[in-house]
Order: C-alpha cells, then sequence, then structure tokens
C-alpha cells in the first residue's frame, strides 16, 4: 500500500463484493479499505457499519465509497456520499433514469468530487473495436440479446 492510498469504504457487502472488490483492494496499494456499511454483511479487519450514513459519520478521513448494493437503493446513497464530498464509485446500473444519474453527475461537480459508473467488461478488447466501430457508422437501431443466467452471479438474491 501506498502511503498516499485513498481511503475507501464499501457500502453493501455481499457476493460481488467478496468474490471480485475485495480482492481487487486487496491487490492494488494505491486502496487502502477501512470501513465497510451493509445491512447483513461483514468484512473483517476493518470497521463495520449497519449502513452509509453511520460510515461517514464515524470515518470522517474516508475519501471515497464503492456503492456496491441493490440498485434500487444506490441513488440515494450516492447522493448521500456525494453531498458529503466523497469520490463514488457506482457498479452499474449508476441509476433507475438518465435524470437520477444528471442529478448525481451535477451533485458531483458542485462538491468537486469524482463520479465514476462502471461495468466489468468495460475495458474488454470488444469495447474499442466496437467503439471504432461505431465513430465511423451512423446507427439507426440498436437490437441486445444478453444470454446470461444472473442467478449464477447472485445466488440468493431477492431484488433480481
Amino acid at each position: 500500500m501506498t502511503s498516499n492510498a485513498i481511503k475507501l469504504g464499501i457500502v453493501g457487502v455481499g457476493k460481488i463484493v467478496r468474490d471480485q472488490h475485495l480482492p481487487a483492494i486487496a491487490k492494488d496499494g494505491n486502496y487502502q479499505l477501512i470501513a465497510a456499511a451493509s445491512r447483513h454483511g461483514k468484512v473483517d479487519g476493518i470497521a463495520n457499519y449497519p449502513n452509509i450514513e453511520a460510515m461517514l459519520a464515524a470515518e470522517p478521513g474516508l475519501e471515497a465509497v464503492s456503492l456496491c448494493m441493490p440498485p434500487q437503493f444506490r441513488y440515494d446513497a450516492a447522493r448521500t456520499a456525494l453531498e458529503a464530498k466523497k469520490h463514488v464509485f457506482l457498479e452499474k446500473p449508476p441509476g433507475a433514469t438518465v435524470s437520477e444519474v444528471e442529478h448525481l453527475k451535477a451533485l458531483a461537480e458542485k462538491n468537486g468530487v469524482s463520479l465514476f459508473a462502471s461495468w466489468h467488461s468495460r475495458y474488454a478488447p470488444a469495447v474499442e473495436a466496437a467503439r471504432a466501430f461505431l465513430a465511423s457508422a451512423r446507427l439507426t437501431s440498436a437490437a441486445i440479446n444478453w444470454k446470461e443466467d444472473v442467478r449464477r452471479w447472485h445466488p440468493n438474491q431477492e431484488w433480481i
């Protein structure tokens, strides 16, 4: 870990956090996970809180939060973190509506913090090839066929 590692909190401790986020954070010396907030899950070795409000109140040194909860709770948590002037990482989808995301973007700009939304395949090689193709193409319609059993990635998750 570097001496200027970003002090990070995670909100929502479930399967994806355990399988993906925690190992990635542990490997990257640019981040120091100092707190977690979750109704059900806990992370060993750090402070754990029942919700984002309690975490933000108790952890003034927290610089950024990663919101890893079901989509229907993300907007309120993002707004709370941005109003507290914390950088925010959003899982997909970043919001239920475009207007929600636009409001969060404006709130981040107003408070001088970053708002970052990601998708696990954002940097996959096919994405750049598609971007290059679309740069010189005129898209008139699109159809997406997504074939995945989301229950494999989210077992026993009632929010799906």
